[in-house]
Order: C-alpha cells, then sequence, then structure tokens
C-alpha cells in the first residue's frame, strides 16, 4: 500500500455539501472580520510608531570633555555704554575672574548710546556632558526699570537620546526664573547688573527610542486572528445549537 503524505494534514476539508450556511453565521463572520482588520491596523500603527521611553539615573554618560560646559552669549543693552559693559565669572570650584575679555566682542549699538556684548567661554560644572542649551533665546527686557539688576537662575538637567540605531546625543532640559531688582548699599543704589547662575542636577535623563520586534507583531497578529476566529466560532455554534433546540421544541408542541 503506498504511502499517502496526506494523513498528516490536520485541517481536514469538509464538503460544501455537508455544511449548512446560516444568516446568522454570515452576520458574525462579516463583524468578525471588521474586527481583525480594526486589531491589524491598531498593531499596524503600533508597529511602525517609534516609541520613546525615558529613564532617570546618577551617571556621568561623557566624562572625556574636561567637566566644562561651554556658554554663548549674545546680550543686546540699547541703554548702556559699551565701556561699562563687562563679564565677570564665577562658581563654586573657586574660580573668580573679573572683567573676563577672551573670546569676547562689544558692538556699539544706538550711536554708541547701546552695547551689544558677545561672548564665548567656559564653566566648570559637576557632570560632563556635551551639549548646549538657549534658555534665554528671544528674551525681552526692554520695558523694564532700566536701574534694575536681573537674575536669572538656570536649573540644568542633562540629558542623553539615544536614536534607533544606538547613537547618542548629549544635551539639557532646563527651567528658568527671572528676577528682577534695583540693589543698594550703604554708600547707595548699586551698579546694575546682570546674573546667570546655573544649577546642574546630578541626575541624567535618558530618552531611547524603541520599535517593536517583528516577531512580537507577527505572534500579536496571529494571537488576534486566531482568538477573534476561535470566539466567533464558539458564538456561532452556541447560537446555532440554541436555535435548533428551539426549533425543536416549536416543532414538539405542533405535533
Amino acid at each position: 500500500m503506498p504511502f499517502d503524505f496526506r494523513r498528516f494534514d490536520i485541517y481536514r476539508k469538509v464538503p460544501k455539501d455537508l455544511t449548512q450556511p446560516t444568516y446568522t453565521g454570515a452576520i458574525i463572520s462579516i463583524c468578525c472580520c471588521l474586527f481583525i482588520l480594526f486589531l491589524f491596523l491598531s498593531e499596524l500603527t503600533g508597529f511602525i510608531t517609534t516609541e520613546v521611553v525615558n529613564e532617570l539615573y546618577v551617571d556621568d554618560p561623557d566624562k572625556d570633555s574636561g567637566g566644562k560646559i561651554d556658554v554663548s552669549l549674545n546680550i543686546s543693552l540699547p541703554n548702556l555704554h559699551c565701556e561699562l559693559v563687562g563679564l565677570d565669572i564665577q562658581d563654586e570650584m573657586g574660580r573668580h575672574e573679573v572683567g573676563h575679555i577672551d573670546n569676547s566682542m562689544k558692538i556699539p549699538l544706538n550711536n554708541g548710546a547701546g552695547c551689544r556684548f558677545e561672548g564665548q567661554f567656559s564653566i566648570n560644572k559637576v557632570q560632563n556632558i556635551h551639549g548646549a542649551f538657549n534658555a534665554l533665546g528671544g528674551a525681552d527686557r526692554l520695558t523694564s526699570n532700566p536701574l534694575a539688576s536681573h537674575d536669572y537662575i538656570l536649573k540644568i538637567v542633562p540629558t542623553v537620546y539615544e536614536d534607533k540605531s544606538g547613537k547618542q546625543r548629549y544635551s539639557y532640559q532646563y527651567t528658568v526664573a527671572n528676577k528682577e531688582y534695583v540693589a543698594y548699599s550703604h554708600t547707595g543704589r548699586i551698579i546694575p547688573a546682570i546674573w546667570f547662575r546655573y544649577d546642574l542636577s546630578p541626575i541624567t535623563v535618558k530618552y531611547t527610542e524603541r520599535r517593536q520586534p517583528l516577531y512580537r507583531f507577527i505572534t500579536t497578529i496571529c494571537a488576534i486572528i486566531g482568538g477573534t476566529f476561535t470566539v466567533a466560532g464558539i458564538l456561532d455554534s452556541c447560537i446555532f445549537t440554541a436555535s435548533e433546540a428551539w426549533k425543536k421544541i416549536q416543532l414538539g408542541k405542533m405535533h
């Protein structure tokens, strides 16, 4: 007797003339297909969309920057002569530099009545992360008291962003608080100043781009199709059985 490979078929086919279509089965089948299509599109959208996961940790993601933060200043002072503008740098590491002039430039404004100060310098920090922040970009204080000093407090959180390829970018998130006041001493009013105070958080925030693996997407789709058809089959079978039982009861009453 020749070997019949078809005996391994676990999905045996039922002849069409042995099946019975019903209106209930048709309705359930259409609803089942629509439900599967809806879930498939939802899962496909989630598979295509990149998810960004964030985490917090205490670490130094870049240990080779020399413990410095690069700072760029571009300030326009429309009512202050350039000869009165200067830059002092002070930090908690013991640095106190008065009249910093390296990599700085003063540009007269308003026919010499004002001044724009541009400068670049480095300040000490506890965390070492390459990046840049522009917390005060576009800030306008022209309507404030011309005799007032301005105190800007920068709360800086080091941030690492890692894309799907594993490439990391280093930057900062920040909040800014501003205080405006007229300063006095025992000798009288103090010359107005602009203070930039920074507070670097020891906590680093990391954002990582992730995409759902292909195998998980395929597994989910198979579970959706199989589960939906199974539940729909059970529901159709229950309705059909109940319908046939009801018909038999009605026939019994007629006899």
